[in-house]
């Protein structure tokens, strides 16, 4: 086969897993300077220019590893509170130690990374303590023990939710959680709570759900014509199986159409038009950082996810349901069907908000999730309100 021919192959591969990157896991972003009015040499140039200078992501706290049930090392950080934060209100009994302090545990959705919580991080740090963690195959966690070999076995959300409860179990085995969860972050808690409800009713005091679903993904148009949605669900199981197979040729494929793919994710991760050029270009780092063999062994998961029972161990607890007004991904009427079911839930929805609306509208999130833990005695009021108004949300 000659050069011209190999080109083509893998180039067209490129852009089947662009689009099927977008489709599938929606969970990417852009950057803003894909104008096709500018030339490719120049918008190459300012990619990097933001990736040597864009400031977020770099946010690191005190490492650990924990170890899921198939024995992948599942990655997490924590962040301790500073020792000057004054202490949220807590009952303590006469005699008895001082109570553990609340932990709030972050959950990335699909194709991203623990940082996709950049300015929630930055804003509560050192005020709550807080843990971060990498799902399976994700960032710095290891790829899923159970997806590899020859005995490989699918991704299911039950197992993300077994992973979820062994960071608890490491990084915080004492003590109230809030748990908060973007997409198949929230789907994650969901599984926690179907799985381990006792451990549930037990230790977690409130829960924040931000762009996610309890189920009935197969009905989400992703913005498309029908035809064109139902033409993608034929044959989108097969291609990502053979694009994820052909891991190496995909990859290639994808750094040849970067200029396709940063506008097609922008699409199905932002609504305004004003994004942060830096911010994006953070956000479609994060995509490019997930494998395509990643992208293939996650998908199928989604298509079967239905939790909806799982949110009654839930219903007696504080719980944010928030979400953008034009996610394409995990559309808001997911969200409003989420707190529908949960009697003390808080609904919010984001004007011109799309799917990663924590990094699109970060001070909408930051002050609603703030408003929960102060609700649930995590943070004092006053320690809530600075979070929310902190301007220094970069690294450092």
């Amino acid at each position: 086969m000659g050069e011209s021919s190999s080109t083509g192959t893998w180039r067209r591969a490129g852009f089947a897993g662009a689009a099927i990157g977008v489709l599938a896991a929606g969970a990417a972003a852009g950057v803003a300077v894909e104008r096709l009015t500018v030339g490719r040499s120049v918008r190459q140039k300012a990619r990097l220019a933001l990736d040597s200078t864009g400031p977020y992501g770099g946010l690191r706290g005190t490492p650990g590893r924990a170890l899921a049930d198939d024995s992948t090392v599942l990655y997490y950080e924590v962040d301790e509170v500073a020792p000057d934060t004054p202490p949220a209100r807590r009952r303590r009994l006469f005699g008895r130690k001082e109570p553990a302090p609340v932990t709030v545990v972050f959950s990335h959705g699909y194709c991203l990374n623990q940082d996709s919580w950049h300015f929630q991080r930055a804003a509560l740090r050192g005020l709550v303590r807080t843990v971060h963690w990498d799902q399976r195959s994700h960032g710095r966690s290891g790829q899923g023990v159970a997806q590899s070999g020859a005995d490989a076995v699918p991704v299911t959300i039950d197992q993300l939710g077994r992973d979820l409860k062994a960071v608890l179990d490491a990084a915080a085995p004492e003590g109230p959680l809030v748990l908060v969860g973007h997409s198949m972050g929230g789907m994650t808690i969901m599984a926690l709570a179907e799985r381990y409800p006792e451990f549930v009713r037990d230790r977690v005091v409130g829960v924040a759900f931000v762009g996610t679903s309890a189920g009935n993904l197969g009905e989400v148009s992703y913005g498309l014509p029908i035809a064109g949605v139902n033409a993608v669900r034929r044959v989108l199981p097969g291609v990502l199986r053979a694009l994820g197979s052909q891991a190496e040729l995909v990859e290639r494929g994808r750094r040849a159409t970067a200029d396709l793919f940063a506008g097609l994710i922008k699409k199905y991760s932002f609504a305004s038009r004003d994004v942060d050029p830096a911010v994006a270009r953070f956000a479609e780092r994060m995509i490019e950082s997930t494998p395509i063999d990643v992208v293939a062994a996650f998908y199928p998961a989604f298509a079967e996810h239905d939790n909806s029972a799982a949110l009654a161990v839930l219903s007696d607890l504080p719980v944010l349901a928030l979400a953008g007004d034009r996610d394409l991904v995990t559309p808001s009427s997911h969200t409003e069907a989420i707190a529908g079911l949960l009697p003390d839930a808080e609904l919010v929805i984001v004007p011109d908000g799309g799917h990663l609306v924590m990094l699109e509208h970060p001070e909408a999130v930051t002050d609603r999730l703030a408003d929960l833990l102060v609700r649930v005695g995590a943070v004092p009021e006053a320690a809530a309100a600075s979070a929310a108004v902190r301007p220094d949300t970069r690294n450092g």
